[in-house]
């Protein structure tokens, strides 16, 4: 299994996400595309496609000219029927590369919330592993409206839109479901003076967050990366091959 990893700001982690792939036995291609790394122009030779979050905004093409060749390489990811995951700013980027229109500085969460899954949701293959309605991390201010051709997988209060389907296996997630309780140990150091401007207490209650909603994330993470990484197809000896994750 090829997989192809797009970061868009330093300190990008795979998390949980990681722990899926390198289960299936994965072989990642992780290009920087921040730092100026190449986008290849088409899928070949990947078996699928993640695209991780940023600050940066989905129209960000400015300061990051990159954005409209990930775009486009995430609509022809779809259209050969090669899995895609785009997180958080990877969901508004798949978003955008099948019609959608990004909605800016209108949709802030921060912190552990909860998800709740629609009945499409319910009956995914992929958002139905974490359980009708389970906690994942959010940090984004931006969302998205609904492409065409996408079906609405999960919501919350604050944003209607959480989770996405187009086609087979391209699934968009605002939420962090790879940011494992290890990931936000680190992103609370890195990120200190960040998360002290959107919220001046929230470091100091983080334990006592993340005791009461960290296991359960972490759980529904780790199935949803599972979930996900088994609706990636190999071609093996002129067939096609589902991979089965661990």
């Amino acid at each position: 299994m090829h997989v192809l990893v797009v970061e868009n700001m330093p300190h990008s982690d795979l998390g949980l996400v990681g722990i899926a792939l390198a289960e299936a036995g994965a072989r990642l291609d992780i290009r920087k595309a921040y730092a100026g790394d190449a986008l290849p122009a088409e899928p070949e030779p990947y078996d699928a496609l993640v695209v991780l979050g940023g600050e940066q905004s989905a129209r960000d093409d400015a300061l990051h000219p990159y954005l409209p060749t990930l775009c486009h390489l995430m609509r022809r990811f779809t259209e050969m029927d090669r899995a895609v995951l785009g997180i958080c700013l990877g969901s508004q980027l798949l978003a955008r590369a099948h019609g959608g229109d990004n909605r800016l500085g209108v949709a802030h969460e921060f912190g552990w919330r909860e998800i709740g899954l629609t009945a499409a949701g319910q009956a995914d293959p992929v958002l139905s592993a974490a359980g009708a309605r389970f906690p994942a991390f959010q940090w984004h201010s931006d969302t998205f409206t609904l492409p065409p051709a996408a079906e609405v997988l999960a919501g919350n209060d604050a944003v209607p839109l959480q989770a996405f389907r187009i086609g087979r296996a391209s699934y968009g997630m605002q939420f962090h479901f790879e940011a494992g309780t290890a990931v936000i140990a680190r992103w609370k150091e890195i990120y200190k003076d960040q998360i002290d401007r959107i919220d001046p207490d929230w470091l100091s209650r983080s334990a006592d967050l993340e005791a009461q909603h960290g296991t359960a994330s972490d759980t529904a993470g780790l199935a949803l990366a599972r979930a996900w990484v088994h609706r990636i197809v190999v071609a093996q000896d002129g067939a096609a091959a589902r991979v089965d994750a661990a």
